[in-house]
């Protein structure tokens, strides 16, 4: 089959590979210079099933309502809402309740779990080298901390997830580099957890994808969808510096070359067999021409990026592998000879404005646990638009609309989830039976 995918975020590249890997014949339409060149250009790097929950929870609303005031809040709101986060908010709040929750956890969870598998598969098969180190910490402060996450514990073990709870001495056993003048009560040590450079990933992945057939179309706008037994896409080559699209850049943008493609500003109709929309935020416009409304919102996240410092030429200090800081929400991972810290969750403003209160969050963990460790002073600073369902699985599969299938709202997961949709998106394509269950993933739990 001739197939498009849209996007090239890790959503679109992991799905790009498996749709090539099918056999089919795969173009990529990009409106970046790159891939993973938004969401997933800094993300965490954290690959954590039994920590890949819905954000639609119990109890969430109160935490949230109690962040409003707080200097570090993991959660914060901006004035200036876009349309529709009203409406977003309330669904979210409905998605609370807890058989809700318990559905909704149970289908990410069982995602994750196989996405992880798959990733692991195609690494393997591909000698692919990322970045990645193996194991999770979560640093608990305090016993009320330990005391709130007690009862996740249980998912943990329903789920099969190898966990430690240990006490402060035995977390610094296994991230010797933990400041000792920082307060600590113990941990949680998932072994069996990951972290990896998502960005990395997804560039190796492309060249794979590429190596079997696939051809990225980069700096090309898809305006337009049209379905069909043969649907077709309507798109057009968009200069690197129209502002409209550089509105939206990460800090500092890809080092990679960037392929080159001849100036065609006039729009292009083309067919395909099938449409794989993998746009995040930018397939809300697409779809709503077609009836199809998805309830998708963008919750700002932020990282820092900074390299740390050497000792010597053959050690250096800082964080060995991943570690969650559980009271504020920030993770800390190491990425080769760097150190990344992400966090916060910020409903409302825009992705430009960068608040200065979520950064130096970010700096105060990061100084916390490992004073000294990075040059901050030479910090990368990012912030991105996760594309968020109000109760918090993504959407995979057929859209109900002609010759378009959608791999979407993965909101803050879409690393972990990215690897075990796009083989579920391939299969489903392919009229092969999934293989997990994948009760309540499709578009059909949106409509009801």
């Amino acid at each position: 089959m001739k197939v498009a995918v849209i996007g090239a975020g890790i959503v679109g590249v992991t799905t790009a590979y498996e749709l090539a890997a099918d056999g089919h014949r795969v173009s990529v339409f990009e409106r970046r210079g790159s891939v993973a060149a938004e969401t997933s250009f800094a993300n965490a790097g954290v690959i954590a099933p039994g920590y890949v929950t819905p954000w639609a929870a119990p109890g969430m609303p109160a935490k949230v309502l109690g962040h409003l005031l707080s200097r570090h809040a993991p959660v914060r709101v901006r004035a200036g809402f876009p349309p529709g986060t009203v409406a977003w908010l309330w669904q979210w709040w409905r998605a609370c309740r807890l058989r809700t929750y318990q559905a909704n956890r149970l289908r990410m969870q069982r995602l994750a779990c196989y996405s992880r598998d798959r990733l692991h598969e195609v690494t393997r098969h591909l000698q692919l080298e990322y970045e990645r180190a193996d194991g999770y910490l979560v640093l608990l402060r305090s016993a009320r901390d330990q005391a709130l996450v007690e009862p996740g514990l249980a998912s943990l073990t329903e789920l099969g997830t190898r966990f430690r709870l240990i006490d402060a001495a035995q977390c610094r056993v296994i991230e010797p580099g933990l400041s000792t003048e920082t307060a600590l009560h113990g941990g949680i040590h998932l072994p069996d957890d990951e972290v990896g450079n998502c960005r990395e990933f997804a560039h190796l992945l492309r060249h794979e994808a590429q190596r079997l057939g696939a051809r990225f179309r980069f700096h090309t706008t898809v305006d337009k969808i049209i379905p069909g037994r043969q649907p077709q896409l309507v798109h057009r080559h968009t200069p690197p510096d129209d502002p409209a699209i550089n509105g939206m850049l990460p800090t500092a943008p890809p080092r990679e070359a960037q392929d080159t493609q001849p100036m065609a500003l006039a729009p292009i109709t083309e067919g395909f067999d099938a449409i794989v929309v993998c746009a995040a935020l930018g397939a809300l416009g697409l779809l709503r021409p077609h009836g199809l409304k998805l309830p998708m919102q963008a919750v700002h996240g932020y990282s820092l990026t900074a390299p740390l410092r050497l000792r010597d030429s053959h050690d250096n200090i800082g964080p060995r592998s991943a570690l969650m800081d559980e009271r504020y929400k920030v993770a800390i991972s190491r990425l080769g000879a760097r150190v990344r810290v992400a966090g916060s969750a910020e409903i409302g403003g825009s992705l430009e404005h960068h608040h200065s209160s979520a950064i130096e969050t970010l700096h105060k963990v990061l100084h916390d646990w490992f004073p000294g460790a990075a040059r901050t002073e030479q910090a990368q600073v990012w912030k991105g638009a996760r594309p968020m369902l109000p109760d918090g699985p993504p959407i995979l599969g057929a859209s109900g609309i002609d010759g378009v299938w959608l791999n979407l709202g993965h909101g803050s997961s879409g690393w972990a989830l990215a690897c075990g949709s796009a083989r579920l998106l391939a299969d489903g394509l392919a009229g092969r039976p999934a293989a997990i269950d994948t009760d309540g993933l499709g578009i059909e739990r949106l409509r009801t």
